[in-house]
Formats: C-alpha cells, structure tokens, sequence
C-alpha cells in the first residue's frame, strides 16, 4: 500500500512518547537507531542503548567466545565521548552471547534464554526508571525471531511504557500485533548488500 503522506485526523499531538521500529533484512536499522540516540542527546534527552543477542566486550585477560563478535564501533564512540552539559547522557549495555547458532556459536539455547530475559527485565526497570526519555532496544525483534522471547514480552512493554518516554525496537522479521501498538514502522529492504558479493563486514562502515 503506498504512503499516504495525508494526516488521518486534523488533531495535532504536540508530544507523546513514540513507539518507533525498524525492520528488515536490509542495512541500516541499528545505524539509525544509533544516529537516533546521537538526534536525541543533542536535543538534551538522555538515552539508554540496550542490546540484545550481541556479546558484551570481553573483560581484560578474557577472550571472546565462539560466535561473538566485535561491538560496532557507534558503542565505543558514545562510551569514550565527554558530553557537553547541554547535552542528554548516552548508556550503552549488552544483554547478549552473541550469535544463536550461527557463524561458531556453540552455547546451549538455555544460555542465549537467560540473557535475553534478563534483558527484558532490565528494559522494563530502565523504561519506567524516570531516567531516560529515549529507550533503544536494539535487536529484541531479533530475540523474537529466534525463540528467546515472545511477541507478548514485547507487547506488554510497549503498554506498560510511560506516556512521556518514546521507545525504539529493531530487528528481522514482520510482526503485524507488535506493530499495531507502534507510531512508526520503517521497513529496511536489502536491494544489494557487498556480504552476498563475497565482501566481508567492514571496520567502522558494518560495525
């Protein structure tokens, strides 16, 4: 169905916490999310970055594990910058083992499970915390996808998501009851991408 660029209704909203998804097997959906967190902090709001199913950095003297793979580099960039007072604090943190049976993976699914729970409790706490007035849960469609969570679990956070905080999910496949509770969808379609030439991720480009 095209987009129809008409308001439904003549009603204006000045400000309601948004729900916002990005989805799709195209690049870009964790880059603008990521840009997103950098829109919001410049405007003074402060941002919480969860991520799920990616592996936290090993801690010094650790050594990654099969199917964990480096942090895209945004987290590095937004953990090392000195943030002006105007502008809103970023937190980063990972809830995940990295990659679920795939490209080396070798943990039981138990484990990828404990995380991502794990993860959704800590995305409720950090949702009506007061703290933050942007929440990235970045790839927790993707914990979907791969039976770490339910469509429930993340229903149930969108409801239970103050009116004032906006709330961005990304991830993989379509989720038409998800969606119903969401401002804004944005679907990401994979046209090309170099991977499928043979091109490996890129340093500072993929992640």
């Amino acid at each position: 169905m095209p987009f129809n660029r008409k308001p439904k209704t003549d009603k204006v909203v000045a400000r309601k916490g948004l729900v916002i998804c990005n989805i799709g097997d195209g690049k870009g959906k964790t880059t603008a999310a990521m840009g997103q967190a950098a829109r919001a902090s410049g405007a003074g709001l402060s941002v919480y970055i969860l991520q799920f199913v990616k592996a936290a950095a090993p801690k010094e003297g650790e050594k990654r594990q099969s199917g964990e793979w480096p942090l895209s580099n945004e987290i590095n960039f937004f953990n090392e910058a000195r943030v002006g007072s105007r502008m809103g604090k970023i937190v980063c943190e990972q809830v995940g083992a990295g990659f679920v049976g795939i490209l080396g993976d070798r943990k039981e699914k138990e484990i990828h499970i404990r995380e991502a729970l794990r993860g959704l409790g800590l995305a409720r706490e950090v949702i009506v915390s007061g703290g933050y007035q942007l929440v990235i849960l970045d790839e927790i469609l993707s914990a979907v996808d791969l039976g770490l969570l339910t469509q429930d679990d993340i229903i149930n956070l969108i409801k239970n998501k103050p009116e004032n905080v906006h709330l961005m999910l990304t991830g993989h496949k379509k989720y038409p009851r998800i969606f119903k509770f969401c401002d804004t969808v944005t679907e990401m379609k994979a046209l090309k991408h170099a991977y499928y030439e043979g091109i490996l991720a890129q340093r500072g480009i993929d992640f």
